[in-house]
């Protein structure tokens, strides 16, 4: 249970910075090159490499190499998968409540 924690945890992770989030939504328009991104967001080479590491990572982008330059995409399945954790860890179980403790 805790390493699957760990790995759900690297998920719901990748939507937990602006400069991500803001990485979504440039790459929901279709793949974009790490020298586009990084021109885009106004952030260094060393900064976009951490937040594309936690994306692949957490399996929501895609990365892939073409001669020198790096290219990233949704991971269409990777982002479902994302979006089923988001229904599990908050679908209520039952009308049960906690009563409070005991006295």
């Amino acid at each position: 249970m805790e390493t699957q924690n760990i790995a759900h945890a690297k998920v719901f992770k990748a939507f937990c910075d602006e400069n991500r989030l803001t990485i979504l939504q440039l790459l929901c328009t279709g793949e974009k090159c790490a020298c586009r991104l990084q021109e885009t967001l106004s952030i260094g080479q060393s900064t976009l490499s951490h937040h594309m590491k936690i994306l692949c990572e957490a399996g929501v982008v895609i990365a892939r190499r073409e001669g020198k330059w790096t290219y990233y995409a949704i991971d269409q399945a990777g982002c479902a998968f994302a979006s089923s954790l988001m229904a599990e860890y908050t679908h209520v179980l039952s009308d049960a409540r906690d009563i409070g403790c005991a006295p």
